[in-house]
């Protein structure tokens, strides 16, 4: 029988086997480390001083997090239906459109707390515009949602660039960009949480935005694991013949999936958008939709462990930019390598140790 298909307790599961995938990542990131003549251990001590050493790189971690948090949500929901959607970076982009009309629109007018929800609905609402024709096209045509998500990234970059150059640019300037937005339509820092640690949060814009991050998670498992609408997107998701069998209707789950999905990468712009920036900006994304399908593998498409993958990955962000700075021979590109390596073992070869653990296990129940 293959390993594929014998049950595994969830601490191995969602536990060990993603622990073991990360040490064995780190491992090999240290020996490519010790290559270029660092000290491994040195290089960890300073990711770890980085991303936890201040309530400033607090602060830095969890803001990367919160971004990689929503494009996980988003991959995950996605996949729960049995599909890939690849766009999260193009839907990111065009929501940031969303929420940024509704601040430049709303910002001299109201407080932050009542642009809020609003930016929220219009962020959501423009990233699962942009996700709906893919959709549409998968559910009707049947075309390949991740080539055309793929399109769509490079069809939303070029929109926005146009956009942000020929219509929303403020006048007289030269920068790609809005104007910056007023109190009213800017996200507060919550610096509170590092003053009730004892720490200051700084420069870091760790902002109202992780709240709703926490929010949207917990809406999700919500949605996928207590309601008719994630049972018929699970059911999907594992079999389209059985749930044709069923009855679900194939091309209205894969709409509002996408749709949902889309929406979720959307709300991912509230972070640098008004939160950090507090004005639109060409290329703010900065890939976090891409990180977001390593974050969604690495936690198991569930929320809680999109919730510590996000964090992990802000830790490689806000450490790894520490040892560049402390360390001049480990350059960002090296960077780039290690977080390319926790990708990897974390998604390709997601089920590298499955095999060993399934034995393991088998042996263990039988003594």
């Amino acid at each position: 029988m293959s390993t594929a298909s014998v049950p595994l307790p969830n601490w191995i599961n969602y536990g060990l086997i993603p622990l073991l995938n990360l040490i064995v990542a780190f491992l090999i990131s240290g020996f490519v480390v010790w290559l270029i003549g660092e000290s491994p251990l040195a290089a960890l001590s300073l990711l770890i001083e980085g991303a936890f050493g201040s309530g400033e790189g607090i602060g830095f971690t969890l803001y990367y997090a919160t971004s990689f948090i929503f494009t996980g949500l988003s991959v995950a929901v996605a996949i729960h239906a049995g599909l890939f959607n690849i766009g999260s970076e193009g839907q990111a982009y065009v929501g940031g459109l969303g929420c940024a009309l509704v601040a430049l629109a709303l910002d001299n007018y109201m407080p932050w707390y009542v642009t809020m929800p609003i930016a929220v609905i219009g962020a959501g609402i423009f990233g699962a515009a942009w996700a709906f024709i893919p959709a549409f096209l998968q559910a009707k045509r049947g075309s390949h949602i991740v080539i055309t998500t793929i399109m769509f990234n490079y069809i939303a970059a070029a929109l926005m660039v146009y956009l942000l150059v020929h219509v929303l640019i403020v006048p007289g300037k030269m920068a790609p960009e809005t104007r910056t937005f007023l109190e009213g339509g800017q996200l507060p820092k919550l610096g509170w949480i590092m003053t009730a640690f004892g720490a200051k949060l700084g420069a870091a814009p760790f902002n109202v935005s992780f709240i709703i991050a926490l929010l949207a998670a917990w809406f999700v498992w919500i949605l996928i694991w207590r309601t008719k609408l994630g049972f018929e997107m699970r059911t999907l998701g594992v079999s389209s013949t059985a749930a044709a069998y069923a009855g679900i209707p194939y091309a209205r789950i894969v709409i509002i999936a996408m749709l949902l999905s889309g929406a979720l990468a959307g709300m991912m712009a509230l972070n640098p958008v008004m939160g950090s920036s507090a004005r639109l900006q060409v290329e703010f994304v900065g890939g976090a939709g891409f990180v977001g399908i390593a974050v969604s593998l690495m936690g198991r498409n569930h929320p809680l462990g999109i919730i510590f993958a996000a964090i992990l990955f802000g830790v490689l962000y806000q450490g790894g930019d520490w040892i560049s700075f402390e360390m001049p021979n480990i350059t960002r590109e090296m960077i780039l390598v290690i977080q390319g390596l926790v990708i990897l073992f974390a998604g390709a070869l997601e089920y590298m140790f499955r095999p060993a653990m399934v034995h393991l296990y088998q042996q263990f129940v039988r003594a």
